[in-house]
């Protein structure tokens, strides 16, 4: 990572395996305007995260054909009531427990140390035989348990999966180069105040829900900036920042985690579809994702899951995107076009190469400074700014907000900026950026 930049991911991160111990908890998480919310969290019993209740439930990432199995226990107090999971788009056998609405359900218990706990712990089994992205959440008391926080992704590799040369499906039309996850959550502070002074919600609040905070990845902006398991959000250990260069695939796993509609927009470019639900997009076995869609918003429904390509490219902006020789010798450079017209070292589209910018752009006297503006409008430079201006963005990337289209979603607690919004950043090629 570039010494002052934000921290980014560029693969989703989780616990790998195929057997995976979660502890239902109570703990609380943090909002970035100040705030602080109870949360009923599962914990990762294998270590991860110091065994805190995290918010969204740990990422389980697992292979095609895997037997997967889940074992969850109930640590919440007797108030919650039971516990359960439901995996949609898999075929679950559940053993212990109490019987449910659903499925089986472990009651509340605090001493695993005694025999007498069959009632209190469930193992839920399943063979991953489809790959994709799937959410997995409390199957108990929904409305209330998935508010509190019972809710996370499921993300399943193709066999023979490949790091070297991945795809989500296992098809060629379904490669990437790097990967993020977008969960999309909200939260009615009513109801966890509520829980935690009086151990009971109205029904008025959960008949008449208010969300206030929106969340990627358990998140409200600009905490979604921060490094991946920072201290000071020891119950949000991930992050959303995501990065590239330019001709690079981005895998967007993106997954409708809560109770609310969450129009997802992506600034920069389209995305392509090629996956909903842990189904590629193809008409027929071995077409590939043939029917893929193309959109520049994911309206993203309760319990939806989308797979989507994201490639930038600069093509056919119609000026030379690392600078001309006119504006100055430090930007000339070569452009040496390749079968695909771009250069294979820059990914620069060799067609525009030495193009200048088609505007004159303003002066600085005459320009309001973003926290994200490097001071120069090419890939890769930094420019004069006033003091204490910018400072974001300290490799002069290409930055697009990617956010919520429903504009309040912008907010914590009806301040702007936060809430469900994050940054693309675009980096020169010559910038490396960390797995």
């Amino acid at each position: 990572m570039v010494s002052g930049l934000p921290a980014a991911q560029a693969a989703v991160d989780g616990i790998v395996g195929s057997a995976f111990n979660l502890t239902a908890k109570v703990d609380h998480i943090s909002t970035a305007d100040g705030g602080s919310l109870m949360l009923w969290g599962f914990s990762d019993d294998g270590g991860s995260n110091n065994g805190r209740a995290q918010y969204p439930a740990p990422t389980l990432i697992v292979n095609q054909g895997d037997t997967v199995t889940v074992t969850v226990r109930n640590q919440l107090p007797a108030s919650a009531g039971n516990v359960s999971i439901v995996f949609p788009g898999q075929s679950v056998n559940a053993t212990g427990g109490v019987s449910g609405a659903l499925t089986h359900e472990a009651q509340q218990f605090d001493n695993f140390s005694t025999t007498n706990v069959n009632e209190a712990v469930v193992t839920y089994s399943f063979t991953a035989d489809k790959p994709g992205t799937f959410p997995y959440y409390s199957g108990t008391d929904s409305a209330l348990q998935v508010e509190m926080g019972l809710t996370g992704a499921i993300v399943v590799r193709p066999a023979g999966f490949d790091e070297n040369a991945p795809t989500a499906y296992g098809h060629a039309s379904t490669a990437y180069d790097r990967e993020y996850l977008f969960v999309l959550t909200e939260m009615d502070p009513r109801i966890h105040e509520a829980m935690e002074l009086d151990g009971a919600v109205p029904q008025e609040y959960l008949d008449n829900y208010v969300s206030n905070y929106f969340f990627i990845n358990g998140r409200t902006s600009p905490d979604v900036f921060q490094a991946p398991g920072v201290g000071w959000m020891p119950t949000q250990p991930y992050n959303t920042l995501p990065r590239m260069h330019p001709g690079e695939k981005i895998l967007m796993r993106v997954v409708g985690g809560g109770r609310d509609l969450h129009p997802f927009h992506h600034h920069g470019n389209h995305a392509l579809i090629i996956g909903k639900d842990g189904k590629m997009q193809e008409s027929a076995p071995g077409m590939g994702a043939d029917l893929a869609t193309s959109v520049f918003t994911m309206p993203m429904a309760p319990g939806e899951t989308v797979d989507a390509i994201f490639e930038w490219t600069g093509k056919d902006l119609g000026w030379d995107i690392y600078g001309t020789a006119a504006a100055g010798p430090e930007f000339a450079h070569d452009c040496n076009p390749g079968v695909d017209g771009f250069d294979p070292v820059t990914n620069e589209w060799c067609a525009d190469h030495d193009k200048p910018i088609p505007v004159q752009l303003p002066s600085q006297l005459d320009t309001t400074f973003g926290g994200w503006w490097s001071g120069s409008p090419y890939l890769g430079s930094l420019g004069a700014l006033p003091p204490g201006e910018g400072g974001l963005n300290p490799n002069g990337g290409f930055v697009y907000m990617w956010h919520s289209h429903t504009e309040r979603e912008l907010t914590n607690y009806d301040i702007y900026p936060g809430g469900m919004l994050t940054m693309m950043i675009i980096e020169s090629y010559n910038v490396p950026i960390e797995e």
